[in-house]
């Protein structure tokens, strides 16, 4: 589910549409969680999400190497090296950044360790050229450090998703932001983690049973 403070817009041929605030959304605002809608897959199917894939685009990850794909204006959010919000390994995505009211959301595909090289031409002065392998191994510390900070901000400034996270990843961020349990590292979202792929058949894109309750 994404905030609800936002819209499709149309952006160019290249691009297509991208996800737009319809009002000012601080960093640390949880800006897409987990819903029933939600597509997941695992294991060799994961290989099959790419941007520009029918299905959406990707929203989330977690640390058994299952993705997740939004089916509202999630599936519009596009690729910046230069990004106002990320994945974590919760999850869950947020700002990392102050986005303003007309502003395009964008995240860091990276995040998703996709197996392979991809072009990139998000345009920004930051941009990378392509996303590559071992960009978690690259940047995952600066990608860490980005969210952790946003993180600490959550508590001040107004959470629409909060009521819609299951209570599970509630417990684990709350957890977390009380300094009960360590961050889970983005680098956990590393597809050669030790898995069990066999809740998706290779090659065959279905949901993942038992994550979309």
């Amino acid at each position: 589910m994404m905030h609800p403070k936002t819209e499709a817009r149309y952006v160019n041929p290249a691009m297509g549409y991208g996800a737009f605030a319809t009002a000012d959304i601080p960093r640390g605002t949880v800006v897409y969680v987990r819903d029933a809608l939600d597509l997941a897959f695992a294991g060799r199917a994961a290989n099959r999400i790419v941007p520009s894939n029918a299905w959406g685009k990707p929203m989330a990850a977690d640390e058994n190497g299952v993705r997740f794909l939004g089916r509202d204006n999630a599936r519009y959010v596009n690729h910046r090296c230069d990004c106002n919000t990320m994945a974590t390994a919760y999850g869950f995505a947020v700002a990392v950044r102050d986005i303003w009211k007309g502003q395009e959301i964008s995240e860091e595909y990276g995040l998703y360790d996709l197996g392979r090289e991809i072009p990139l031409a998000c345009g920004c002065t930051r941009c990378r050229g392509r996303l590559r392998p071992d960009d978690l191994d690259r940047y995952g510390d600066l990608w860490d450090e980005a969210i952790r900070e946003a993180l600490s901000k959550g508590a001040d400034v107004p959470q629409p998703l909060l009521p819609h996270m299951d209570p599970v990843t509630r417990q684990r961020l709350r957890a977390f932001l009380s300094g009960t349990q360590p961050y889970v590292s983005v680098r956990s979202l590393r597809r050669d983690r030790p898995m069990d792929a066999s809740s998706v058949l290779p090659g065959n894109p279905k949901p993942v049973a038992g994550l979309h309750g």
